[in-house]
């Protein structure tokens, strides 16, 4: 017995208390961040879950989460002075989304990145976005419906739209800092805007209608020149955009017919990029083999003869193709921002001409050779062979 009290009594000294403990009713856990431009430094609005109205089934009518805003010259500041608000202490481990308003990613972003990756309760499972013609604040005042946080509504849009559209990227802070320090390749983000009227959006009615008079939604991809937004690819260009960086988990392609179109659905893709050196000058290959299937028909065709199908995989070989074509033109003559990371191709498979090509990246980029081979083919027709249309018109 002696001997088992004083192993206890020794093992006792190596144990602490829970000395850091923070209790939940202590903690206001945030869910989304923005940054702002302002005149006098920058204004970070923070998304705060209202736990009152998420537990237990008795609510009392507020809204499910509130907006909290405070103006500083840095980001560790502006949460600081949070202070003279939120009773509680500001807990950023549970981050869905970070939104850089538009104004303040043209004049950079890179001096707030060290400050979320350096603090040590943030996870970097969050995303990071950028309010296409609006500030991030307004982002965070609109009121989503389906969702009674905003934050995971942007955050599941994001998932979503990226596996089943493909004209989004999701970006985590890691893949950004390394973006935004590689040599060879410039960092992207996805667009988030609100529309309708935001002010609207802010109030708890919006989420009350059936048609909310505002709502945010997703779309279109930002591009950087290292940590600053210069322009924004459409629609087209940004699906070109996951095709060349091998980021097409599915999406649809509208290839025209006499009277209408045929939708295919992109179910496999898959994308190589290859840079080599010809004649002391950097090329790019890259090869992409897609299938789909075909998923909407408004016009007059007989699927189940073959020449059908080879007519209809070539214009869908050809959609692709002019979608990559576009991006590519885009990006070297006006933005002259390798987003794609051929450079990163070139430093693989040449590195030594790497290092006499890296100094003047931006120029050889903007008239780098690049040659695109795709390779499309339908592997199902659904389970009709014969368009409606065909039968009407008979």
């Amino acid at each position: 017995m002696i001997y088992l009290l004083i192993i206890f009594l020794f093992i006792s000294i190596f144990l602490s208390g829970c000395w850091s403990r923070r209790e939940l009713n202590e903690l206001a856990i945030a869910v989304a961040l923005g940054i702002d431009k302002t005149d006098d430094g920058l204004l970070l609005t923070v998304q705060i879950i209202n736990p009152s109205e998420l537990a237990g089934q008795v609510r009392s009518g507020r809204t499910e989460v509130i907006s909290m805003k405070q103006t500083g010259d840095t980001l560790l500041e502006a949460g600081r002075m949070l202070s003279v608000e939120s009773p509680r202490r500001i807990y950023l481990a549970h981050l869905r989304q970070i939104i850089f308003g538009e104004e303040f990613a043209k004049e950079g972003i890179a001096k707030t990145l060290d400050f979320l990756s350096r603090h040590h309760e943030m996870r970097t499972d969050f995303f990071i976005t950028v309010a296409k013609g609006s500030t991030a604040s307004d982002i965070l005042n609109v009121q989503t419906a389906l969702e009674p946080i905003p934050a995971n509504k942007l955050f599941g849009a994001l998932e979503n739209s990226e596996t089943v559209w493909s004209r989004t990227k999701t970006v985590q802070l890691d893949e950004l800092i390394s973006s935004i320090t590689s040599k060879g390749k410039e960092p992207v983000l996805t667009g988030i805007y609100a529309y309708g009227d935001v002010k609207t959006g802010s109030k708890f009615s919006n989420v009350q209608d059936v048609s909310p008079e505002s709502e945010l939604k997703i779309d279109q991809i930002a591009v950087f020149k290292k940590d600053k937004l210069i322009g924004w690819l459409n629609s087209d260009e940004s699906k070109g955009f996951n095709y060349i960086t091998d980021n097409i988990k599915s999406s649809i392609v509208n290839i025209p017919c006499e009277g209408g179109k045929i939708s295919i659905g992109t179910i496999r893709s898959k994308t190589d990029v290859k840079g080599k050196m010809k004649n002391g000058k950097p090329q790019i290959d890259i090869h992409i083999n897609s299938e789909g299937n075909i998923g909407d028909v408004q016009c007059s065709v007989d699927l189940s003869k073959l020449e059908t199908i080879k007519a209809i995989e070539e214009k869908y070989k050809n959609q692709i193709e002019e979608k990559m074509k576009k991006v590519i033109h885009r990006a070297q003559k006006d933005f002259q921002s390798d987003i794609f990371g051929f450079g990163e191709a070139i430093h693989r498979a040449e590195p030594k001409a790497w290092k006499r090509l890296e100094p003047t990246w931006e120029q050889e980029f903007e008239n780098l050779e690049v040659s695109i081979h795709v390779k499309a083919d339908i592997r199902r027709l659904g389970t009709i062979t014969e368009s409606i249309q065909e039968d009407i018109e008979e």
